[in-house]
């Protein structure tokens, strides 16, 4: 099954979200390895492709884990929430409709 996992960002985590990043971008590119992966990406601060200096509130990524709790698991392990990037992750069933 499909989950949606989204991560809310700390205020001013600009710094240490491009620290951390390489880390958190391996664990994703291993689910896409796996054929796993449906969509991943950062929710910019402010509506600009490239938000620059203004950062990112959040992410979210869609993959397919064979339960809710394999899923919860895979995001608690995730290194902009256990560096601090995150502030909290919210992982929901998701239902793929379109297209």
């Amino acid at each position: 099954m499909l989950y949606a996992i989204v991560g809310q960002d700390r205020e001013s985590s600009l710094e240490l979200r491009r620290k951390i990043r390489p880390a958190h971008l391996d664990r994703i590119q291993t689910l896409k390895e796996e054929g796993r992966l449906v969509l991943a990406g950062p929710f910019p601060a402010i509506d600009a492709e490239d938000p620059g200096e203004s950062g990112f509130t959040g992410s979210l990524i869609v993959a397919e884990f064979s339960s809710l709790e394999e899923a919860q698991a895979w995001a608690n392990g995730d290194p902009f929430l256990l560096e601090g990037v995150y502030t909290q992750v919210m992982v929901k069933p998701f239902k793929h409709v379109l297209p």
